[in-house]
């Protein structure tokens, strides 16, 4: 999968507005089309990359076009790497360090949240979770670090989110449980689990 500069995402709480929107920002700028489609709660869910400039340029089309319907949004002019590469479903291995749990009910918030997380702490972004049909069209992403640069993240993305209507929640695990960090490392969607054997332990 192609890298892009800059990223766009914007939720739509109508189907048919955010396949229409989808098609007026197609025809606006040289963009690509990451990924776009349904979601959970009847939400439609488009990620679009490109030029800085073409990318800013779809997405006010799309504003414009859908404002009635539009949840929310995001543009990130400068994305991050890591963040990058969660969007597109890749992860990051996970160290037996703190951990943090961020929730939110868009996916643009949490996006958003992740990326000033990530500028401006010393944090890796294991998981970034895209309102799956089991999270009701929620986001969750989990970071992994040392507990001074994961508390300093929560403090930037907590910043940012406070007494927004799409902030849920956020949690810190100092000293995680050993059987959670090797749950974390293979994913939170509980259809993917396995069991997990400790040194000494029998699972039954």
């Amino acid at each position: 999968m192609s890298t892009y500069p800059a990223i766009a995402v914007i939720e739509f709480a109508s189907i048919a507005d955010g396949i229409y929107c989808t098609d007026a920002l197609l025809k606006r700028a040289p963009i690509a089309m990451i990924k776009s489609g349904t979601v959970s709660r009847g939400r439609y869910l488009v990620i679009i990359g490109g030029s800085t400039a073409s990318v800013e340029e779809s997405l006010n089309e799309a504003l414009a076009a859908g404002h009635g319907s539009r949840l929310d949004h995001a543009f990130l002019p400068d994305v991050h790497p890591q963040l990058h590469e969660a969007i597109l479903g890749q992860r990051q291995p996970v160290a037996q360090e703190a951990v943090a749990i961020l929730e939110t009910d868009t996916v643009a918030a949490n996006v958003r949240a992740a990326e000033l997380a990530l500028k401006g702490a010393g944090v890796r972004l294991v998981e970034l979770r895209l309102a799956d049909y089991e999270l009701s069209g929620k986001a969750i992403s989990i970071y992994n670090g040392e507990l001074h640069e994961i508390q300093a993240a929560m403090e930037l993305a907590g910043d940012f989110l406070r007494g927004r209507k799409e902030y849920v929640q956020h949690r810190i695990i100092a000293r995680p449980h050993e059987a959670v960090t090797r749950h974390l490392g293979d994913g939170t969607r509980f259809a993917s689990a396995r069991p997990i054997e400790l040194e000494g332990e029998e699972v039954s």
